[in-house]
């Protein structure tokens, strides 16, 4: 399936997952009066905004470049990336605001069968969906449906985490716990949040290609070198969204046509290709006399 239609498809269930999920744990929370499920339905509610937010960004950065985005839409993965992480904070904020009022007022949870088969259940159902878009996420390099992934995997923790608070209310009697693990729940958001953040981050400011990327990139023109092409300087890499874009300066022997030049340029570009998926590659010809010291190498 392409691309495009198998990531619209995984940002809408990711829509449909969380606006169930929702609704049971608001449910459950208010019934069990548990400050730990509320905690996960307010962490449900943020990943209901971050689906839609992912839905939206997928289908706009697949849009092809236009007018006013001559270089395409596909930072907006990036973004909705670093927006999502911001609303896991927020998310994160309210929770261990919470938490930290039902530890200083006190509470008690009641119907704590009914709230450990619901939650149960959530964490079962982010389990599958989170799974899900992190394998789509890898096979379309989709940063948004990766953020998005991982935002829904970190939810079935806090799920098992809020499971085993009621298993242990309802075997000590100990009302401190619901509470507790509530403010451990922030914790834990937090940090997912931090971390999508930064990755997304990074993309935005144009870090570039890790190592392991770049490598492979770096001996496929090292490898023209030799013959006509006298040499190279200045190659970058980064990420745009779910593309790579490489860009380098090549160099060419005195006496070499611009036609011949020009088609093996296409031959570096057509290599770089077929070792990085989903690139775009910009060559600059120079002639072997315009040698510059390489700012990147």
């Amino acid at each position: 399936m392409a691309a495009k239609p198998l990531k619209t498809r995984a940002a809408a269930l990711s829509i449909a997952s969380n606006t169930v999920l929702i609704v049971g744990k608001a449910v459950a929370g208010v019934v069990t009066g548990s400050v730990a499920i509320l905690s996960d339905a307010v962490q449900s509610a943020i990943d209901l905004v971050a689906s839609l937010i992912t839905f939206f960004s997928v289908r706009k950065a697949d849009e092809p470049a236009d007018s006013t985005h001559q270089y395409g839409h596909e930072k907006l993965e990036d973004l909705s990336a670093g927006i999502e992480a911001v609303l896991l904070l927020v998310g994160a904020a309210v929770i261990a605001a919470q938490a930290i009022r039902r530890l200083a007022e006190g509470g008690h949870v009641d119907s704590i069968g009914a709230g450990m088969a619901v939650v149960a259940a959530a964490a079962v159902a982010n389990l599958f969906v989170g799974g899900y878009l992190t394998r789509t996420a890898r096979s379309t390099g989709s940063a948004a449906l990766a953020a998005d992934g991982a935002h829904l995997h970190t939810d079935a923790l806090v799920s098992f985490g809020v499971l085993v608070a009621l298993v242990l209310v309802k075997i000590t009697g100990a009302q401190w716990i619901d509470a507790a693990v509530a403010l451990m729940v922030a914790g834990a958001i937090c940090v997912t949040g931090v971390r999508i953040l930064l990755g997304a981050g990074r993309r935005l400011i144009d870090e570039t290609l890790p190592a392991e990327e770049l490598d492979p990139v770096r001996a496929v023109v090292e490898s023209f070198v030799g013959g006509r092409v006298a040499g190279y300087h200045d190659l970058r890499a980064r990420h745009v969204g779910s593309r790579h874009e490489v860009d380098l300066h090549l160099q060419f022997a005195a006496g070499t046509s611009l036609e011949e030049a020009h088609g093996l340029a296409h031959q570096v570009e057509h290599a770089i290709r077929s070792r990085l998926e989903n690139t775009t590659v910009l060559v600059h010809l120079e002639p072997e006399d315009r040698v510059r010291a390489d700012r990147f190498g």
